[in-house]
């Protein structure tokens, strides 16, 4: 089916930088096509320098969403008009919408992250999770996970950072929730009462593709492992948690799903996610061409 540009095509973009590798123009566009939705997405490199410009001229131009990547994510909130709950905080927007030039502030990484674990089966209630860094993505999926899960464990390499987290989301939520250092030696000992591993680090992330922020031999077949990384599709923590026969969620499914919220919030129609994802696979499979 062929796209069809008229002059009442509404337009989404993501804005950061870089932007070139983004699957999330292949994954909206194949879903607005799906549902024959008269909406466009693309991509747009924006600086630190310019970003007070680029969302004033989306104000102006009318775009209908945006999706914000690094470095904008924090930074980006000085220029909205309004922020829900979750981004507040988390301080963090990935999503904007425009209501008739009233730009709201959304985090959907949180949100995205759970709804992967649970499409696989996995539930985090009645259970203790261990999230590994204290980062934009990090601290989205903690927000999320420490209203769910029943105990929740943050380590990071600056585990003042983890601390903080863990208080504030204490503070908020009255949750069992907990900071450390993240070191071989924690680690060893949180993970023996861990049932749900989450990787919120770029560790893994390509080019780095032989390294994983947990020793092979600290993986048992009864854990289940999210890695949010999604290039490589199957980082060395994925494919380690595999060859111990544990459950495992790809960076893929959170990518997936934190965009079909996003959608959500756009169009206010269900995402097409099956169709987004064989886009987003496609994608991924032509940028390792061109690599």
């Amino acid at each position: 089916m062929t796209m069809r540009i008229s002059g009442k095509t509404r337009v989404c973009a993501v804005i950061g930088d870089p932007v070139e590798h983004s699957l999330s123009p292949a994954m909206h566009n194949a879903a607005f096509q799906k549902l024959g939705l008269n909406l466009v997405y693309v991509a747009f490199k924006v600086t630190k320098n310019g970003l007070k410009e680029a969302i004033s001229g989306a104000r102006s131009l009318g775009l209908r969403g945006l999706n914000v990547t690094m470095p904008h994510k924090n930074a980006v909130i000085n220029y909205l008009d309004e922020i829900d709950s979750t981004a507040e905080a988390i301080g963090a927007v990935n999503t904007i919408l425009n209501e008739q030039g009233k730009l709201v502030g959304y985090n959907t990484d949180g949100k995205g992250a759970m709804i992967a674990l649970q499409e696989s089966g996995i539930y985090p209630e009645e259970k203790r999770m261990l999230l590994l860094g204290a980062g934009g993505a990090a601290k989205a999926i903690a927000f999320q996970a420490a209203q769910e899960a029943e105990e929740l464990v943050i380590l990071n390499r600056t585990p003042e950072n983890a601390e903080q987290l863990a208080e504030l989301l204490y503070k908020k939520f009255g949750n069992k929730v907990k900071g450390g250092a993240l070191l071989t030696e924690v680690l060893k000992k949180e993970l023996e009462t861990t049932d749900i591993l989450v990787n919120a680090t770029s560790v893994g992330m390509h080019p780095h593709v032989n390294t994983s922020p947990i020793p092979s031999d600290l993986l048992r077949p009864d854990l289940c492992v999210m890695d949010i990384v999604y290039n490589p599709l199957e980082t060395k923590l994925v494919k380690d948690a595999k060859a111990v026969g544990a459950k495992v969620v790809v960076g893929l499914d959170m990518l997936l799903y934190q965009g079909a919220v996003a959608f959500e919030i756009w169009t206010n129609c269900p995402a097409p996610v099956d169709v987004m994802k064989r886009a987003a696979l496609d994608k991924l499979a032509e940028q390792g061409e061109s690599h």
